[in-house]
């Protein structure tokens, strides 16, 4: 007899509330292990695989690509005795009305608890109603309560038509997309999507673009931002570069100006600490982090996300430079673990590799300065009362004047600075 049991959204990190369905890895028919990935969504930290803790038939996809769902909403049907669901000839008893079966997300992707009620069979719609795939509108006293699945169901909210006037061709009575795409109920004028024009596009707000907004939009109007700018000569450090790359423990990483930059941004922070502390508005209090993790902005085609390298301030500038090229890299790939985002103290966003100078960057929430890093371009520059060519850098630090004042970020910025000019400098810190 088929046992049917749905999959829920899980929660991939903390705080997730909804995800954008991006592909499925699985269709109905397809026979699933446990763990086996069966669907990639796109939360607003990350794209993420999902792994499915059953092993079944997959009988039923419940939303489709493109679609957002809320955390817990069942996205999946799967028969767990699909040997005993072979001879669909046979009568099947009539199931318990309104059984309840507990479904919990994935170890380790949250506590969120959700209760899918399987209902009664009824005589006229037995496939819909086992599998708890099409679900019924809330029904007007007395009233038809049409069938169709939560896709179905969006389709009909986009196009303003209403169920409740449509029979459905599918088993059972179940309305179809065909069903509601040929329907002639007309949508309230109000209720007509917009549709684009022949020279403009329209795109919806969602995944990692949305997050980044509602993070920049918070902390602009949160946290008091000052930025200030030094101009820096990194001829040395570029010298330094040079000399130092091809030593064994920089063989297998690319040593760049960003590598630099972090260990700098660590050795300055160990004299002033108050740009690695954060404001804790609920608590009155500035809590200063005794460790650094280290958030590089980077570019990916799903929008700006920032992975962190933990505990960066104990990694030697080897070591960084490897943490870094395997972040950026992973994060272009899209595989970057939401965990991975979580709980920085800084952040370094290079501007440079874009052929920018400077910027005045917004300090990510949860942190109380950032930092960026500007192009390096040869310039005129006075050296020991003569002018020369130079390598020049421009670094811009914005920093949240509730927890740093003026001279703390000056000093940190002059102290990163210093570094950049004459890595020699890193020794008396």
């Amino acid at each position: 007899m088929p046992n049917y049991k749905q999959f829920p959204l899980a929660d991939t990190a903390e705080g997730l509330t909804e995800a954008d369905i991006l592909n499925w890895h699985v269709k109905p028919g397809d026979r699933v292990s446990v763990n086996q990935i069966v669907v990639e969504v796109e939360t607003a930290k990350a794209a993420v695989e999902l792994p499915i803790p059953w092993a079944g038939v997959v009988t039923e996809l419940l939303v489709e690509p493109g679609q957002t769902v809320e955390v817990g909403t069942p996205i999946l049907t799967v028969d767990l005795d699909p040997d005993g669901a072979a001879a669909p000839e046979a009568p099947q008893p009539e199931p318990e009305p309104a059984a309840e079966e507990e479904m919990k997300p994935l170890v380790g992707y949250g506590s969120k608890t959700v209760v899918a009620k399987r209902r009664a069979r009824k005589g006229a719609e037995p496939a819909a109603a086992v599998n708890a795939v099409a679900e019924p509108a809330p029904a007007p006293a007395g009233g038809y309560v049409p069938l169709a699945k939560p896709p179905v169901r969006k389709l009909a909210k986009d196009l303003g038509v209403d169920l409740r006037a449509l029979r459905g061709t599918g088993e059972g009575g179940v309305i179809t997309r065909e069903d509601v795409r040929g329907s002639t109920v007309e949508a309230p004028a109000e209720t007509k999507p917009v549709s684009s024009g022949d020279r403009e596009r329209r795109v919806p707000i969602k995944g990692v673009r949305k997050a980044t907004a509602q993070a920049m939009v918070s902390s602009a109007f949160t946290a008091p931002h000052v930025t200030e700018f030094l101009s820096v000569d990194v001829t040395p450090m570029m010298a330094f570069r040079e000399r130092v790359k091809n030593r064994p423990e920089f063989r297998e990483v690319k040593l760049t100006p960003l590598a630099f930059a972090a260990k700098a941004v660590c050795l300055a922070a160990r004299r002033t600490p108050d740009v690695n502390a954060v404001w804790d508005e609920e608590a009155q209090e500035i809590v200063y982090k005794d460790y650094v993790h280290l958030g590089i902005a980077a570019a990916t085609p799903r929008g700006l996300i920032v992975p962190k390298v933990r505990d960066a301030d104990g990694l030697s500038l080897a070591g960084l430079a490897g943490a870094i090229g395997e972040l950026t890299a992973t994060a272009r790939e899209g595989k970057t673990p939401p965990a991975d985002m979580l709980n920085g103290t800084f952040t370094i966003s290079n501007v440079g590799v874009f052929g920018v100078d400077s910027g005045t960057p917004i300090i990510n929430p949860g942190e109380s300065a950032i930092l960026a890093l500007g192009a390096i371009r040869e310039m005129p520059w006075v050296v020991d009362g003569e002018l020369a060519v130079r390598q020049v850098c421009q670094l811009s630090l914005s920093f949240d004047h509730r927890v740093i004042d003026g001279e703390q970020g000056s000093r940190f910025l002059a102290d990163v600075g210093a570094v950049f000019a004459d890595p020699a400098h890193a020794i008396t810190f």
